[in-house]
């Protein structure tokens, strides 16, 4: 299992638009964890990643307020996409698949982020480009990452730095919960 890799596939999607192959797509939920049912993608026969989550935020909103002083009510989600997320069953084990949920987790997060940055806020001008730039910077945060992730676990192989990443991880879902 050396020689694999796992890839991570970071989708934003806008508001609630789904394409039809998306139409499965699931929000995340903290009693809920990820299967490999859940990825119903097909795998590449390039056998050198052993599995792809496909996940992704999701956000909406109205304004509400008088102008120069906008707040929103809005709604941030982060969703997972089976049609997209994949894995080649012989190369995947259990630990494959908690690395898989943890980057559903961490994609969970930046949604949290998001929705703090949003409660906080009030806006003025531009209100749709404006929740956009907090949007691509949220982005660019969480594929930072999502790529920090995969480095320091070695994508899910260096099992001392993936406990330290679930614990990490964990503890960030709790400080957090909104």
């Amino acid at each position: 299992m050396d020689a694999l890799k796992i890839l991570f596939l970071f989708l934003p999607f806008f508001g609630y638009a789904l394409q039809a192959d998306e139409a499965d797509a699931f929000a995340w939920e903290s009693e809920s964890q990820l299967r490999w049912e859940d990825f119903r993608g097909v795998p590449p026969e390039d056998k050198t990643v052993a599995a792809t989550t496909a996940s992704g935020i999701s956000y909406s909103f109205k304004t509400k307020g008088m102008p120069g002083e906008y707040t929103l009510d809005y709604e941030v989600v982060s969703y997972f996409y089976p049609e997209k997320s994949w894995y080649h069953p012989e190369l995947s084990n259990a630990g494959v698949l908690m690395h898989e949920q943890l980057h559903f987790d961490i994609t969970e997060l930046y949604a949290r982020k998001m929705r703090k940055i949003l409660s906080e806020r009030t806006f003025s001008g531009n209100v749709r480009g404006d929740v956009r730039q907090i949007f691509s910077k949220i982005n660019r945060e969480l594929k930072a990452f999502q790529d920090r992730y995969d480095l320091e676990t070695d994508f899910s192989r260096n099992r001392e730095a993936q406990q330290q990443w679930n614990k990490r991880i964990a503890e960030k879902l709790k400080e957090s919960d909104l």
